[in-house]
């Protein structure tokens, strides 16, 4: 299998080649090649502007992306020789996600993508969800479940926050708040394509105002399940960050430590915490939430910091493959567990 993963952070295209075995013990992985592919700054724009476009210019969109991917997956599977796949099972790029309106779009999940590729593509993970009453969203605590059940709690931190955990055994997942898509946007500011290392929100000062301010958004307040998209940073976030006049180092600091503050509530004291995505290695995010909570914090190796969410992406399409289970209701809140996604066979 091949996952293939795009992030709202916009950092490129997640690729891993993966297999699966399952015994009585479970469901068990290794992964082969993997390769993150960065966008050009074109198709980064083009994703970022497309929140506002039209209808007939999303389908040209999702044609043009549609055939991006299918370059990018066929130049890896050129290049690193692998053949005898199964399915290549694709989450494609989010454009669109208001659950409560009963609307969400992943672009790059046309029938063309098999197509091109000659190959039998699962993809399309979140609509099928949202029509039964679910948000869509987070689809990776089945992952969470079945490979990774030795931890109090999965964290990821992409360009949101989003943690998985069992309580009274039922997988519970939820959106905790913004992370890479609101530091990205200041440290780019500054010339820089993210806070390696969180050194700019080291050196930057804390807003306390801004700080209170942003703590005191209602979503902190709802219970789960509840999920977050781009919509949200841009109506919610960014203007009081804008209007806060404050340097964007300064910003960078606020916001950090408004990340460690939202993720440190949602955690128990001593828990054991796997931590993968690109915050993973924000560094003074990571000191500043064990500032906050004690966690046996566990970051793994690279593979798994920067392709956990591609990887669980190629076993949502197994599962949907032999039609099991690959979303659950405790997670988002459909009527009902089902087996969520499209099969295009060539």
């Amino acid at each position: 299998m091949v996952g293939v993963m795009s992030g709202t952070s916009l950092d490129g295209v997640d690729l891993v080649e993966c297999f699966f075995d399952v015994s009585e013990d479970g469901y068990s992985y290794k992964m082969g090649v993997s390769v993150t592919v960065p966008y050009t700054q074109f198709w980064k724009n083009r994703l970022q502007q497309a929140i506002t476009f039209s209808e007939k210019e999303l389908i040209v969109l999702n044609t043009d992306y549609t055939e991006l991917l299918a370059e990018l997956i066929l130049a890896f599977l050129k290049d690193n020789k692998i053949e005898k796949l199964d399915a290549v099972c694709s989450h494609g790029h989010t454009i669109l996600h208001q659950p409560e309106k009963g609307r969400t779009l992943q672009i790059g999940n046309l029938p063309k993508l098999a197509l091109l590729l000659d190959q039998t593509v699962v993809c399309d993970f979140r609509v099928q969800d949202v029509a039964m009453g679910g948000q869509g969203a987070p689809l990776v605590p089945v992952g969470d479940q079945l490979l990774f059940k030795n931890y109090d709690y999965c964290l990821n931190l992409g360009g949101f926050a989003n943690i998985s955990t069992e309580i009274s055994g039922n997988r519970i997942a939820y959106d905790i708040c913004p992370v890479n898509i609101v530091l990205n946007i200041y440290a780019e500011m500054l010339g820089k394509p993210y806070d390696d290392g969180g050194e700019i929100a080291l050196k930057g000062k804390v807003d306390k105002a801004l700080l209170m301010q942003l703590n005191q958004l209602p979503f902190y307040s709802k219970k789960p399940p509840k999920s977050l998209g781009l919509e949200w940073v841009k109506e919610q976030i960014l203007p009081i960050l804008n209007a806060s006049g404050k340097s964007p180092e300064n910003v960078i600091a606020t916001f950090t430590e408004h990340i460690a503050m939202q993720i440190s509530k949602e955690l128990v004291q001593d828990a054991s915490v796997l931590i993968t995505g690109g915050g993973a290695y924000n560094r003074f995010l990571l000191k500043r939430l064990g500032n906050f909570r004690n966690c046996n914090i566990t970051v793994p190796p690279s593979e798994i910091i920067e392709f956990k969410e591609a990887l669980i992406f190629a076993l949502l399409g197994v599962l949907k493959l032999q039609n099991e289970v690959n979303c659950l209701a405790s997670v988002t809140g459909a009527e009902s567990d089902h087996s969520s996604g499209k099969i295009f066979r060539i």
